[in-house]
Formats: structure tokens, C-alpha cells, sequence
């Protein structure tokens, strides 16, 4: 059995008796000048264990996140109807998806880019468009020609004044002329304005009638608009003063229009009974706009090749004057990938503050012509994206806190012979960044800490003994001299 003797023999830590130190104030004032040491050193070695350390590699793209990816929107332009407003897509490899609304909402906007209705759904003015037998012979003309003198005179006078918008250049146009003309004389003769006076189809040369045509927002040729007399119609029991007609063009289904929207009317009192609209008729009806502005927000799933995103005036049943188009827009919010939450954004930029610096390149940017640059102005942006994904090591296993896709943007005006778009030009890079957070192990942190205290008090220790030392040495010399 091994002696307790033995056993204190192998003390590293040997005991001095107290009564054999002695303290100094120099050695209080190092060891206090050294407890300040090892407290600023703990603080910073405790903040380089806390802080993200990470290393970036260029890889190539191992997305797990599928061939598709998607493309989040939120762009104003003051001066494109929602009536005509289209989100086509189309890419390298053929795709070619035009008038996307599943995944799109539209809501009519003023020039100042504020909201002036409901949302605007398109649903019922996409379907195809009858506009009977193409009549060649000459049909004399039974819809009122309508001025910007007369056109308020006769919207007060009639309790519905159905105003075919056109212009002579416009094929459409020129196909809904006789079936236009045919159906007004036919309501004329069935409906007399002198004797009757409930109703009356006129017509507005758009190329003569520039300013009545923008008063009215018409952006698109032609565009068949009923306009309803009495302030108390105006929002009462989903009725307005002022509709677009989106149904079949043909003379039968014009009439049968007019008829369903009259037959409500006392031909009397010229008072409207709210019952008499059949649902089949009210489908094809949709308030017109107040404002000729509109805000497209959505998103749209891409493939992962170059494309486009193209927001244009579409429609397949009217024409439009391209001289007369402006793009101008506002991007409010452009993104790639998921969209992320405030709150894991600002946590994300806490702790990485480089990231999520360029995945919103074109927010809050402003895209106006005010025709300096001319007729038919296509405004478009280029756009380089490229995935950048952030893996942590905290945890036994790595694992992606963060995938996003961040792009740089170059935007340019062209002028073209063609109808004026916005376009957003897209491409993925094949590379993907990887940002690799790599913390500290605690044992390294202990080991510098113990280094740290360790260090200090020895050193300290030795400056004090030699600062001791010294004194003693000077005291002994005075001492010898006074001898």
C-alpha cells in the first residue's frame, strides 16, 4: 500500500506558508493590471468563438430544388389596362406560354399607383370570340356617330348609351362593323329613341376622337363600352355606369345584349328593375376601368434554361396602336426561388451580412418614358442569376439553412417595329455559390481560455518577481554605500 508520504512527493503544487510571502503594493498593481488582461482577452476570444466563420466555394449547380424554378413579381405600369395586360413566358428549349393567369392577379392602379378596384380576372373575355359570317356588301350605317361635344349630352339623356370604340386601321374593327351596324338598326327600329328612349347604339372614330378614346381608357380596338345614366347606379347591387361588353360580336348575340340589358328598364319611368339581367348576359359584362393603369403580382415556374418574362398588351380579338403603348413601370418586388420571410431575412443578414444583398436587384426601381425616346419604346432588363446556398456545421450532421437566388440586372430601352413590351430577360449560371459556416469547436475555446489565464499569471508572475528582485538589489547597493 502506498504511503501518504510517497503519495505528496508527487505534488506539482507545492504550499508556501503564509508567513513566509510578503505582499507589495507593486504586486497588487500588476495582479490587478493582469486580471484586466485576462478579462479583455476572455471577452475577445469569447467573441471569436461566437462569431460565423465560413469559407466560399464555387460548385457546380446540385440544386435539389427540381428542373423549375419560380419567378416572383409585383410590377405597376401607369399606363397598360388590366383588360389587355398579358405574362407570357418563354425559354430556350420552346416554351411558349402566353396570357398566364393561374398564378397571377391583376388589380387596376391610378398614375400615382394606387389601387381603384377590385382585382381584375379576365377569365370570361379569353374565351373565342364569334363574330358571325364576314359580310362584304356595304351596310348602312345605324349606329350614332358620337363626338366629344355630344358624347356627355347623350350619356345623360339615355338610360344606356352602348358605344363601339374602334379605329378604320384595325382588323377587328372592321369586322364588327356591319354586325355593329346591323344590330343598331335593328335596336333603333325596336327601340326608337324619340318614342322609346331607353337605349342607344353609337360608335367613336378612336382616330378622330383621340381624347374622348383616353378620357375613356381604351387601349385596345375595339372595345364595346355601356355607359348607364342615374348616379344611383353606379356601385348599388354590382351595377355601374360604366361596363365592357366581352361576349360574341356576331349581330344576334349584339342584340340579344342589348335586349337582356333594356328589358329591366321601365320604358315609362325609365327606372331599373334589378331582377331582369339574366346570368348568361351579366358574364359577359365587367366594369370597365376607371384608370388605364394596372399592378401584375403572381409568380411564374420557369425552367431552369434562359428565358423570358414578357408583360404586353395581348388580346386575340383586338388590336392595339403601338405607337401609342407605354411600358413605363415601377418594380415593387422581383425575386427567384422561395420568397423569404422579413424576419429570416433580417436574422440571415445578422449573421451573414453579405447575403441577401442582390436577390431583389430591381425593387423599388422606377422605368418611365415619357416619350423622349419616342414610338414604340420596349423597355427590357437582362438578368444573370446565380444560386447561392449557406450549409451549417452546428449541429453533428451539415444541413442548407438557406437557399436563394441572387442576380445582377442591366436594363436598356429599344425602339421596335412591333408592340411595345416589358421584357425580363433571364439567365441561370451552371455554377453555384456555397457558403459553409464552420464554428469553433468548445474544446478550443477552453484550451485558449486555460491559455490565456495560464499565460497571463505567469507572466505576470515573473514581472513581478523581477520587478521585486530589482528593488531589493537597489535597496542592498544604497545600503552598502551608506556603510
Amino acid at each position: 500500500m502506498v504511503s501518504p508520504t510517497k503519495l505528496k512527493s508527487m505534488d506539482f503544487y507545492r504550499k508556501i506558508p503564509r508567513d513566509l510571502t510578503e505582499a507589495s503594493l507593486s504586486g497588487a498593481g500588476l495582479s490587478i493590471v493582469a486580471a484586466l488582461i485576462m478579462m479583455l482577452l476572455f471577452g475577445m476570444e469569447l467573441s471569436s468563438y461566437l462569431a460565423v466563420n465560413t469559407t466560399t466555394t464555387v460548385v457546380v449547380d446540385k440544386s435539389a430544388d427540381g428542373d423549375f424554378l419560380r419567378i416572383h413579381f409585383n410590377i405597376s405600369f401607369p399606363a397598360l389596362s388590366c383588360e389587355f395586360a398579358s405574362i407570357d413566358v418563354s425559354d430556350v428549349l420552346g416554351t411558349n406560354r402566353l396570357n398566364i393567369t393561374k398564378t397571377v392577379r391583376k388589380f387596376p392602379i391610378d398614375p400615382h399607383l394606387k389601387t381603384t378596384g377590385e382585382e381584375f380576372h379576365s377569365g370570361h373575355g379569353s374565351h373565342h370570340i364569334n363574330h358571325g359570317e364576314e359580310i362584304k356588301e356595304e351596310i348602312p350605317d345605324g349606329a350614332v356617330p358620337l363626338v366629344s361635344g355630344s358624347f356627355d349630352s347623350f350619356t345623360k339623356h339615355f338610360p344606356l348609351l352602348i358605344v363601339n370604340f374602334n379605329a378604320p386601321w384595325c382588323y377587328w374593327s372592321n369586322r364588327l362593323k356591319p354586325s355593329w351596324e346591323k344590330a343598331a338598326s335593328i335596336i333603333y327600329h325596336k327601340y326608337n329613341p324619340e318614342t322609346d328612349g331607353r337605349v342607344l347604339l353609337g360608335s367613336v372614330d378612336c382616330t378622330e376622337e383621340a381624347e374622348l378614346c383616353k378620357r375613356n381608357h381604351i387601349q385596345g380596338y375595339p372595345s364595346i363600352r355601356i355607359f348607364r345614366k342615374g348616379s344611383d347606379l353606379k356601385e348599388d347591387h354590382g351595377h355601374h355606369e360604366h361596363e365592357s361588353y366581352y361576349g360574341d360580336r356576331d349581330t344576334d348575340s349584339v342584340v340579344k345584349m342589348v335586349d337582356e340589358l333594356v328589358a329591366p328598364i321601365h320604358p315609362e319611368t325609365h327606372k331599373l328593375d334589378l331582377d331582369g339581367i339574366s346570368n348568361e348576359t351579366l358574364k359577359h359584362l365587367k366594369k370597365a376601368p376607371v384608370t388605364g393603369g394596372c399592378r401584375v403580382e403572381g409568380y411564374v415556374r420557369v425552367k431552369k434554361v434562359p428565358g423570358n418574362l414578357i408583360i404586353s398588351a395581348h388580346s386575340g380579338a383586338h388590336s392595339f396602336d403601338s405607337s401609342k403603348m407605354n411600358m413605363s413601370h415601377v418594380v415593387t418586388h422581383l425575386s427567384f426561388g422561395r420568397m423569404f420571410s422579413p424576419r429570416l431575412l433580417t436574422d440571415m443578414r445578422r449573421l451573414l451580412p453579405y447575403i441577401g444583398q442582390s436577390h431583389d436587384k430591381l425593387d423599388e426601381k422606377a422605368f418611365i418614358n415619357q416619350h423622349e425616346f419616342g414610338a414604340n419604346v420596349t423597355i427590357e432588363h437582362y438578368l444573370q442569376v446565380v444560386k447561392t446556398e449557406v450549409i451549417t456545421r452546428r449541429t453533428a450532421q451539415e444541413h442548407s439553412l438557406v437557399e436563394e437566388y441572387e442576380y445582377t440586372a442591366h436594363s436598356s430601352i429599344a425602339q421596335t417595329y412591333y408592340l411595345p413590351v416589358a421584357k425580363f430577360h433571364y439567365e441561370l449560371s451552371p455554377m453555384q455559390i456555397v457558403i459553409t459556416e464552420n464554428p469553433k469547436s468548445f474544446s478550443h475555446f477552453i484550451t485558449n481560455l486555460c491559455a490565456i489565464i495560464g499565460g497571463v499569471f505567469t507572466v505576470a508572475g515573473i514581472l513581478d518577481s523581477i520587478f521585486h528582485n530589482t528593488i531589493r538589489l537597489v535597496k542592498k547597493v544604497e545600503l552598502g554605500k551608506n556603510f
